[in-house]
């Protein structure tokens, strides 16, 4: 038997990575007879990639928030010959929400699947509970590792009993004398408390801490150890706060000489030799809310004395007098029971003894054991293979998505808005549109991979803006390569564009800092709002409106001001409209699908119908002239597209294909129509070559995107502009594939309200009839 295993992997310092890696080897290395030949390989998930050295196990890596290398991951698997896969699944360790991007890899596994899972939340998100029914909807065999998450899968999950196997969680098969270890640890003549794993807020070590005064009153020799790491999250979040609270703690209750830290990840070997030499292992949690917890398993399989909170997993491994549990947060018992065992060392040793005779049924040996027959179990029954939900879009096919071109055009006082060929062209200096764009690349960039080269260039965009901002609100546009000012009030479209941008910055910000910025200078500049005359400036400052209400849906004088802007461009539709015109001008320019986006955002907010059937019969209309020949033909910037004229082909431009697909993901967003995730992803190919000259405009060489295509050709230069159309298109296409996984499970949410009267074009219509 082959089999493929997918989850973290040693040396990235993680639970699951540990357990995915002994549960290799006691698979692999478990063989009943000397016939079996088991094989297996593993796909390890990755925060850092480039940080870890993986062993030769390892055959591929998931970048857990880069969606195209779950897809490669399901090919590699594919192509193996893998018989089996193994997948280890925690929400934390998968990118999207709710780690969604793990689905698309398990619809397109061609090989049984068995799922271990380390977390079931009993109240979990509508999101949470969907992926989790997904995964185990595509699952041949489901492993929980206590009775408790049986419950909860069938209770709260709904999900078959017989597709659910209970099996332990496995503890290493190791053996350590404890004077040995008390001696070699100098800790011989103490009485040893111990906790160990990830450090941060939710383990309760301050409910220990504050229990030791009592206990000390009595053991004076008593020490408390805390082995383990503040948990990688909780450093890049908040550093390591919760550490320094545990030392003051310490200090001001005189323990300095009781409580000793080790701040290390320390592999297994030294782990149970710490365990050997501990009296009592102490897991302080402070709710229940924990369904497996291999530390535990750890502490009952080497024989330890365990004293824990009453959370889930503990009830169940500590049931039997294999152990002793105390309420959450209370210090006062758990001081009492601590003493009670050190003063009866019988009733310490009884513990000991039930819980070494427990651990040695849990060994890893005998744990792989049995996830080999539930693996051929597996094998021996014929499953129908789920159909594979996918559309047209193939992540597989895009070029890796790449910033290099933007650090190009980037310095410390923005981004410069023309390039010579790739080469940034100094001479053009800076203006306000794009670096407006650009801030708003760098934001979708961090919000979708979390590029941390994106979360450092936004103070330099934001800035620019701050920088170029007049007294009343207004903006300039353009500053030389000097830094001089060349207008003193820019465009209304700029004006536009630098709204949408502060508002996406309102509504998705990485930390308090910039979302302050963005609140100043964006309410500086919103009473313009109603002077603007520029149709598409109106729409680009709704889409960035319609972003900040989405987090703010209680600011009602925003909101009357958004409406007031969208009746604006129906009143416009209106003026414009005639039998076979269905346009807010008499042609058709730039920018084109703003227009239509900007209602689609709006209808979102504001729940008219009138706003939602004129966003969609003016989608249609520009669909209508632009993608009939199933590649998108923007129209070009020559000569435009007058009522009753000729459509102008060339001088097409990077915006408004990513305007389009703008449009149509925002349009999937309000129908759930799928086929706008089709129409998206054809209007994105056009930058690589889907479009009238079959000239792909994105350069592989340079990473970036050329400015347009003429009569002659493709115009070779690659400013700002079109490179970060490009980009802000491409990040839309992971977002949209994301979402197309989510739909389904979505699809009982409530749908918008829509009149059935007949006025509307049929397309949402019907795709609201297909999934109910």
């Amino acid at each position: 038997m082959k089999i493929a295993y997918i989850g973290t992997y040693p040396p990235r310092e993680c639970g699951i990575g540990t357990f995915t890696n002994d549960l290799f080897n006691s698979m692999v290395n478990n063989l009943s007879n000397e016939n079996d030949s088991n094989e297996g390989f593993v796909v390890a998930l990755s925060d850092f990639p480039n940080e870890y050295e993986y062993p030769d196990e390892v055959k591929g890596i998931i970048r857990q928030n880069r969606q195209e290398d779950y897809l490669h991951a399901a090919e590699l698997i594919n192509l193996s010959g893998a018989d089996l896969c193994i997948l280890e699944h925690e929400f934390g360790i998968f990118g999207g929400q709710s780690g969604v991007y793990i689905l698309p890899l398990l619809h397109r596994l061609d090989v049984p699947l068995i799922v271990t899972l380390h977390t079931i939340l009993k109240t979990p998100s509508y999101i949470e509970k969907a992926v989790l029914q997904e995964i185990c909807k595509m699952a041949n065999k489901i492993v929980v590792m206590s009775h408790k998450a049986i419950e909860f899968l069938v209770d709260i999950y709904q999900v078959p009993a017989d597709k659910i196997e209970f099996i332990d969680h496995g503890v290493p098969n190791l053996q350590f004398d404890s004077q040995i270890s008390r001696k070699e640890l100098k800790i011989d003549t103490k009485k040893v408390l111990m906790t160990f794993g990830f450090i941060g807020r939710n383990k309760g070590i301050e409910t220990v801490i504050r229990a030791l005064p009592k206990v000390l009153v009595r053991h004076p020799n008593v020490i408390y150890m805390v082995l383990g790491k503040t948990h990688p999250n909780v450093v890049r979040h908040s550093g390591e706060e919760y550490r320094i609270f545990l030392m003051r703690l310490i200090k001001n209750l005189k323990l300095e000489n009781n409580v000793v830290f080790l701040n290390e990840f320390l592999d297994v070997k030294d782990l149970f030799k710490y365990l050997s030499a501990t009296d009592i292992y102490i897991t302080p949690y402070l709710n229940e809310a924990q369904i497996t917890s291999g530390t535990l398993s750890y502490a009952v399989g080497v024989g330890s004395a365990v004293i824990s909170t009453p959370y889930w997993h503990a009830e169940e491994l500590l049931a039997d007098g294999r152990g002793r549990l105390f309420n959450f947060n209370d210090s006062e018992e758990l001081s009492f029971i601590i003493t009670e065992l050190f003063d009866h060392p019988e009733k310490l040793n009884l513990l000991k003894s039930n819980a070494r005779a427990y651990g040695q049924k849990i060994t890893w040996p005998k744990i792989g054991e049995k996830y080999l027959k539930v693996a051929h179990k597996v094998l021996t029954k014929k499953v129908e293979k789920i159909a594979n939900k996918d559309t047209i879009m193939d992540l597989l096919i895009l070029p890796p998505f790449s910033m290099v071109h933007i650090n190009r055009l980037t310095d410390d006082t923005g981004i410069i808005q023309h390039a010579k060929f790739g080469i940034p062209n100094l001479k053009e200096g800076y203006c306000l549109d794009d670096n407006a764009r650009a801030l708003l690349m760098v934001l979708m960039a961090y919000k979708q991979i979390k590029d941390s080269r994106a979360l450092e260039l936004s103070p330099v965009y934001l800035s620019y803006i701050h920088y170029m901002q007049n007294k009343d609100g207004t903006f300039k546009n353009f500053l030389s390569f000097s830094r001089h000012y060349l207008d003193e009030i820019g465009s209304e479209d700029s004006f536009g564009r630098t709204i949408w941008a502060l508002g996406y910055l309102l509504g998705n910000a990485p930390n308090d800092a910039y979302y302050q910025t963005g609140r100043e200078v964006f309410f500086n500049a919103a009473p313009n709002f109603e002077n603007l005359k520029s149709i598409r400036s109106i729409a680009n400052t709704m889409i960035g409106v319609c972003y900040y209400l989405k987090s703010n849906p209680s600011d009602d004088s925003m909101t009357e001001r958004l409406r007031n802007m969208a009746h604006k461009l129906i009143q416009q539709y209106h003026e414009n409209e005639t039998t076979d015109w269905h346009w807010f001008e008499s042609l058709l320019a730039y920018d084109n699908g703003i227009l239509p986006l900007a209602l689609l955002h709006s209808a979102e907010i504001l729940n008219e119908d009138k706003v939602l059937e004129v966003a969609i019969n003016s989608m249609q209309f520009l669909t209508a002239h632009t993608l009939n020949e199933n590649y998108l033909s923007v129209i070009g910037n020559e000569k435009w597209y007058k009522k009753d004229g000729e459509r102008s082909v060339f001088a097409q431009q990077p915006i408004d294909a990513m305007a389009m697909v703008l449009m149509y993901h925002q349009a999937f967003i309000v129908t759930k129509d799928k086929e706008y995730l089709n129409k998206l992803y054809i209007s994105f190919l056009w930058f690589l070559g889907e479009n009238d000259l079959r000239m792909s405009l994105y350069d592989f060489e340079t990473n970036g995107c050329c400015d347009g295509f003429e009569s002659y050709g493709v115009n070779r230069n690659q400013g700002a502009e079109s490179s970060l159309a490009y980009l802000i298109s491409h990040l839309t296409v992971l977002q949209a594939y994301e979402e197309f996984h989510t739909i389904d499970i979505k699809a009982n949410e409530e749908k918008p309200n829509v009149r059935d009267d007949g006025q509307l074009p049929k397309s949402p219509k019907r795709v609201w009839q297909s999934n109910s």
